[in-house]
């Protein structure tokens, strides 16, 4: 049997390419809203219940898909939410009323939401730990490069076809995704007949440091996973810092065009900045916890001080962009706070699989994601009234949370749970 080497980095590329298709599906209706709202009747409160009805659905189908993932595999649960998701959003072509695009936001959530439990589980089956946070910061990147392409290449289509087009067009794309996925993922890494003996040895090499799982450990159920502070750390950390990720991939185009009465070919030209800094972010961030551990940082210590850089950068330019009086300076500061995000909630991400080893990485990144949902609600609510003369009370709001994310994986994230392994406390050899 032929062997291909690398064979774990094609894997991760596919599930970056996924999440590229992930984030135009879900950023097309924001960025076509002035033209779908006029066509259907639909006015700002209504984007925000569409907002808030996603988001809803997103965190059901985070823990639904996590537990799937767990019982039934990468290979199969990916298949589901991307043959679900793909005809959800072509369906959006056939539109005619705000009812039907409720329901359809609503099976667009649950399904999109199985690509981020599938991705740390991926992550934590396919690398070492020393790797696993570039490899999620590749799976990350793709979900600012879909914001990137997003903006102009939807404004284009819209351009060229109008908005119901748009939607069956960028719908075709999950499927062909589906061909090269079922080629190359035959099984998981201790069954794939492509992966080279010399390859699965490095998989499975574990980081000579206090806090490396045990591979063999129980798993522990949903119910118990919430009984380690280990877990809190992560649930409430994704709390309270998913939001400011979320208040602009699903405002960014409402805000410029209130703020600065921009278009859809405007926005199209604009709202793509800021997710650039996304990428380097999401990129950055694993490369620099990977270089700590290949130093000799228990993988846990790197990542913490990776969040806390990321959530230093974040907060100043939150303040400012509260203050940002031309749409170049304001997509730039966003662009700052996007980088940091990224840098933060790349580590945040791959910790499931530094806390535990098997089937409990899907559960707990499902969970932590339905916990992430939480906590966006709360701020899709709060935009229309915290809005009204000015976007800057919302991004005050935000950088008030971001401490807290950070005070969250800081005091509740010391050592592993008894069920990974060990109780011995951190080891930094700064």
């Amino acid at each position: 049997m032929t062997k291909v080497k690398g064979l774990r980095w094609l894997v991760i590329g596919l599930i970056g390419l996924v999440t590229v298709i992930n984030y135009i599906d879900r950023n097309a209706l924001a960025v076509m809203w002035p033209a779908v709202s006029k066509d259907i009747g639909a006015d700002k409160a209504d984007y925000a219940l569409l907002v808030t009805m996603f988001m809803v659905a997103y965190a059901f189908g985070q823990s639904l898909f996590g537990k799937l993932l767990d019982r039934i595999g990468t290979r199969i649960g990916f298949v589901i939410a991307i043959a679900v998701w793909s005809v959800s959003i072509g369906a959006h072509a056939l539109v005619r009323s705000l009812g039907m695009l409720i329901g359809l936001r609503i099976t667009l959530g649950v399904s999109e939401a199985g690509n981020w439990p599938g991705a740390v589980k991926a992550n934590a089956l396919w690398f070492p730990p020393q790797e696993r946070a570039f490899a999620q910061g590749i799976f990350n990147a793709g979900a600012a490069i879909g914001a990137i392409i997003a903006a102009p290449a939807v404004a284009a289509l819209y351009g060229s076809f109008g908005w119901r087009t748009t939607f069956v067009l960028v719908g075709v794309l999950g499927f062909v995704w589906l061909i090269p996925w079922l080629f190359v993922y035959r099984a998981d890494p201790d069954r794939h007949p492509w992966l080279s003996d010399e390859e699965r040895a490095h998989i499975n090499v574990r980081p000579a440091t206090a806090d490396a799982p045990e591979s063999e450990a129980p798993a522990p159920g949903m119910l118990k996973l919430l009984r380690y502070r280990q877990s809190w750390a992560i649930l409430l950390s994704r709390f309270f810092l998913d939001p400011v990720w979320w208040l602009f991939v699903s405002w960014l185009p409402i805000y410029l065009a209130e703020t600065f009465h921009f278009d859809v070919k405007q926005i199209g030209m604009f709202g793509w900045v800021p997710f650039v800094g996304a990428m380097l972010g999401s990129l950055g961030g694993g490369w620099f916890s990977g270089q700590l551990i290949a130093c000799g940082w228990s993988p846990i210590s790197a990542r913490k001080l990776a969040i806390a850089i990321g959530c230093v950068i974040m907060l100043p330019a939150l303040l400012l962009t509260a203050q940002a009086s031309t749409p170049l300076s304001a997509v730039l500061l966003i662009a700052v706070i996007l980088f940091g995000f990224q840098v933060a909630i790349n580590n945040i991400q791959t910790m499931p699989g530094d806390y535990f080893a098997g089937g409990a990485v899907g559960s707990l990144a499902g969970i932590s994601g339905t916990a992430a949902v939480a906590g966006t609600l709360i701020t899709t609510w709060l935009v229309p009234v915290m809005t009204t003369q000015g976007y800057a009370p919302i991004f005050a709001l935000a950088a008030a949370i971001v401490p807290l994310a950070l005070l969250s994986i800081l005091l509740l994230g010391r050592g592993l749970p008894r069920a990974a392994g060990t109780t011995s406390p951190e080891r930094n050899p700064a």
